[in-house]
């Protein structure tokens, strides 16, 4: 890997963490589009926001170790990890869909 892909892909991880952080923390529901929250009630929005970030969280947290270990070795085995990540994440994002919003969409 180059430089300029490790720098891509720490970029975007760190975009990832930002985001999950201001969702998680601030509980910024606002930075989730607004069908994906539309049947949040109040009382979940905090729950909601929490699983969502973290969610968030950890696919940035794949992203850059993805980086370091493809950087690091060259050999394509940081994207097994952020394999890894990117579906602990989505699932996720899918239980807090199905729990708090009631279904996907």
């Amino acid at each position: 890997m180059n430089g300029a892909t490790f720098l891509l892909l720490a970029a975007i991880g760190a975009l990832f963490l930002f985001l999950g952080w201001r969702i998680w923390r601030r509980e910024q529901i606002s930075l989730i589009n607004n069908r994906y929250h539309a049947r949040v009630s109040p009382e979940d929005k905090k729950p909601y926001t929490e699983k969502m970030g973290k969610a968030l969280l950890l696919i940035g947290l794949g992203l850059i170790a993805a980086a370091i270990v493809d950087f690091s070795t060259d050999t394509g085995a940081g994207w097994l990890v952020f394999a890894v990540f990117l579906v602990i994440g989505l699932g996720m994002i899918l239980y807090a869909q199905i729990k708090y919003n009631h279904g996907i969409l």
